[in-house]
């Protein structure tokens, strides 16, 4: 199954007899702003207008628990995620698509979860509301009642310990931009670098101006260059376990499956007793 959907073949698949599920999951990364600019707000972006029938997802509160020790997007509790999967109608025998901005990250943080926790058909709509050619609905749909039970996955997910040595036998990507991995800015979290042996592989690299997924040849020669091929122990950071969720699905389009540390360089640089490496070089 192909973990994305064009918005064509979703237009279709809406009008069809078995339409999916749909999630509309706007978020931002929320960083230090101006004095009086507010920050981003997904839900009132949502009510100014969503592809009809969409139910709006928060990611701050229904995919992630509250910041803390395990960083700043940690995995949601599973009873609440699933409560709030099930009030957006997710049942485990419809399809589901999941859409945000444009940027795709917050999309494919719930595309993972999904995935992890057992849904067998999640696709995230490529280049997002963007890309959307049909009409907006301002009304708040009322969605009939899921039944998703959520059932994490024995693979798929990766602690610090389980992060640093991947870097060591495997590959470990680093989803942030060039300037945070090489440790020379870093606008969030209290150290700059990145976990050594990691490579560094921006995850704005994996679209085209579009914002649309590159063709999966080019995403494979991509990850195949990093040293991230099929056959090979893969897994994927960030900042806080979202952009790296948008990394996590660029492999998938390629048919490379990798793992995401979830907790990311802001649980990862909590702790000062971990190693960081800076620079351009892995070690």
């Amino acid at each position: 199954m192909n973990a994305i959907i064009s918005a064509s073949e979703l237009a279709s698949e809406l009008a069809g007899e078995n339409p999916p599920v749909l999630l509309d999951v706007r978020w931002q990364l929320t960083v230090a702003k101006a004095a009086g600019e507010p920050p981003f707000d997904g839900r009132t972006a949502y009510r100014a207008g969503h592809i009809p029938g969409a139910v709006y997802v928060d990611l701050d509160r229904e995919l992630a628990s509250a910041p803390g020790s395990r960083g700043r997007h940690p995995l949601p509790d599973l009873a609440e995620f699933g409560a709030a999967m099930r009030r957006a109608g997710v049942s485990s025998s419809v399809p589901v698509v999941v859409y945000d901005g444009g940027q795709g990250w917050a999309a494919a943080r719930a595309w993972w979860l999904l995935c992890w926790t057992g849904h067998p058909d999640v696709r995230v709509l490529d280049g997002g509301l963007p890309a959307w050619q049909g009409s907006l609905e301002t009304s708040v749909p009322t969605a009939a009642e899921g039944d998703f039970e959520p059932t994490p996955g024995a693979t798929g997910l990766l602690d610090a310990d389980g992060a640093a040595a991947l870097a060591r036998s495997g590959v470990l990507l680093d989803a942030r931009a060039g300037e945070r991995y090489r440790g020379e800015v870093e606008p969030i979290d209290p150290v700059g670098g990145h976990i050594p042996g990691a490579v560094s592989a921006p995850t704005n690299d994996n679209v085209g101006a579009d914002g649309r997924f590159l063709p999966a040849e080019e995403l494979g020669a991509r990850f195949k260059a990093l040293g991230a091929s099929e056959g090979t122990e893969v897994g994927v950071y960030c900042g806080s376990g979202v952009s790296a969720a948008h990394q996590v699905l660029a492999l998938a389009v390629a048919g490379i499956p990798a793992a995401l540390y979830v907790g990311s360089w802001s649980e990862w640089s909590s702790d000062p007793t971990r190693p960081v490496a800076v620079g351009p070089d892995p070690q």
